[in-house]
C-alpha cells in the first residue's frame, strides 16, 4: 500500500513524519488493547478471514469514547464491515458510560471512503488544517 501523504507533502516533510510509517503501525496496533486503560478492539471476520478491526477507548470521567483506528482490508471494503465495526465499538462506549465519540481520517481523496462512512453513521466533521513546513 503507497502512503498518500507522501505525494502530498514531498519527501522532507514525509521522512520526518510519516517515514516508518508500517513501524509506527506494528506497535500502534500492539498497545491498542488493554482493557485496564479502557482500550479494547474488535475483529470482523469473514468466512474465517480477517475482514478488519476496530480499536477504540473510553474515558468515563468525561462521558467520552474514541475510534482509534478502523481499518477494512481491501477486498472487504464496501461490505458493510466498517459499519458493523463502528457499530459494535459505539455499543461497547455507550455500556462503558460514553455519550460522545469522537473519530478521525485524513481530509485527502484517500480518505474520502472513510468520511463516507463516518457521514452516514450521523457523525459531524469538525473542521480542522494541520500544516507542515519543510525548514
Amino acid at each position: 500500500m503507497r502512503n498518500p501523504f507522501r505525494p502530498l507533502m514531498g519527501e522532507a516533510v514525509f521522512a520526518v513524519q510519516h517515514g516508518s510509517w508500517r513501524d509506527d503501525y506494528r506497535k500502534q496496533v500492539a498497545e491498542l488493547h488493554s482493557p485496564k486503560r479502557h482500550s479494547h478492539v474488535a475483529i470482523a471476520e469473514v468466512e474465517g478471514t480477517i475482514a478488519g478491526y476496530v480499536a477504540w477507548n473510553v474515558v468515563p470521567d468525561r462521558k467520552k469514547g474514541e475510534v482509534k483506528i478502523l481499518a477494512v482490508s481491501a477486498q472487504h471494503r464496501r461490505h458493510h464491515v466498517g459499519t458493523a465495526l463502528c457499530e459494535h465499538a459505539f455499543d461497547q462506549m455507550r455500556a462503558f458510560g460514553a455519550e460522545v465519540v469522537e473519530l478521525g481520517t485524513g481530509g485527502d481523496q484517500f480518505h474520502a471512503p472513510a468520511r463516507a462512512l463516518y457521514e452516514s453513521l450521523d457523525c459531524t466533521p469538525h473542521p480542522r488544517t494541520v500544516y507542515f513546513r519543510q525548514l
